[in-house]
């Protein structure tokens, strides 16, 4: 998805160069596809926002969230965003990232496992979108 502005591409460039600890510690395992094969971006933008870290092929958002993230309405509103064009979001406290790094990434590998609702194959044709039997005969 594209939809960003130049000051939002920027302010992903600038974010890149301001990791925090805990983001440059998930990165570490997030990169060069060592969770499940999936290949991360880091700090993309998406629309008016920029995550942290995206895997597009799987539409997963994964946040580090500082203290500054407790009950924030503007993440609410994000989240309600995101998920609204696709994406699922996981969330995870820096403190967790910072000391339980290996339950961090276990918890994005399960994620990474389950297909994505969007993704997921129909259960049955559907014959008023013309599938199936009935659409081969009629």
């Amino acid at each position: 998805m594209t939809g960003y502005t130049r000051e939002t591409l920027a302010k992903a460039r600038r974010l890149r160069g301001e990791m925090t600890d805990a983001e440059r510690k998930l990165w570490s395992v997030l990169r060069k596809r060592q969770i499940e094969g999936a290949k991360f971006r880091r700090q993309q933008p998406i629309g008016p926002f920029v995550a942290d870290f995206v895997c597009q092929e799987q539409r997963l958002i994964i946040e580090a969230d500082g203290g500054q993230h407790a009950e924030n309405l503007a993440d609410a509103r994000r989240t309600e965003f995101l998920e609204g064009v696709g994406y699922r979001v996981l969330r995870f406290w820096n403190n967790d990232i910072l000391n339980n790094l290996d339950g961090v990434a276990q918890v994005i590998a399960n994620e990474l496992s389950t297909p994505h609702p969007a993704q997921a194959p129909p259960e049955s044709p559907s014959p008023s979108r013309g599938e199936g039997i009935g659409a081969i005969n009629g």
